[in-house]
């Protein structure tokens, strides 16, 4: 009888302080290639702070590769299953995220870091119009939703999803 491996792949989560996740990653790819550590790869999720993911044949490799490296708290026991860490690899677009109502602030273009309400949503376009909050009157203006981050959701009834 084969005994089949529940993960095919030996993901590893290490805790490093929020931040500087992209310096510890680039900290342990240095370390990597002059010590030969049979690492595959590391990932930096942009959306989870304060962790990393090593792939790595076992536990006592991402010890040798994360020690002494500044800023790693301490790798988290067990393994990660892929299922886990997919939501990080596959980038949802920013619009299935939006509703209308909803506040969110510009972060592109010429009324960034301003935040606006969203009144309308055009998905094939990819565009949401917005009325600006901090404006003195209401000038609706339309955005690719690439240039708009979600601050606050709007109140959904009951029957709306």
């Amino acid at each position: 009888m084969e005994k089949k491996e529940e993960f095919p792949t030996k993901i590893f989560a290490v805790k490093t302080t929020t931040g500087q996740e992209k310096n510890v990653a680039r900290l342990i790819a240095a370390k990597v290639k002059m010590g030969k550590v049979p690492i595959t790869a590391i990932l930096v999720p942009d959306t989870l702070k304060g962790y990393i993911f090593v792939e790595a044949d076992g536990p006592h490799f991402v010890e040798e590769a994360i020690a002494g490296v500044r800023h790693v708290r301490s790798r988290i026991p067990g393994l990660i299953s892929f299922d886990e860490i997919e939501r990080y690899l596959i980038r949802k677009p920013v619009i299935e995220d939006l509703g209308e109502n909803d506040v969110v602030e510009v972060i592109g273009g010429p009324f960034k870091g301003m935040r606006a309400k969203i009144t309308r949503i055009d998905k094939p376009k990819a565009e949401v119009t917005l009325e600006l909050l901090e404006a003195t009157f209401t000038l609706p203006i339309t955005v690719h939703s690439d240039y708009v981050k979600l601050v606050g959701r709007a109140k959904r009834e009951e029957g709306e999803t």
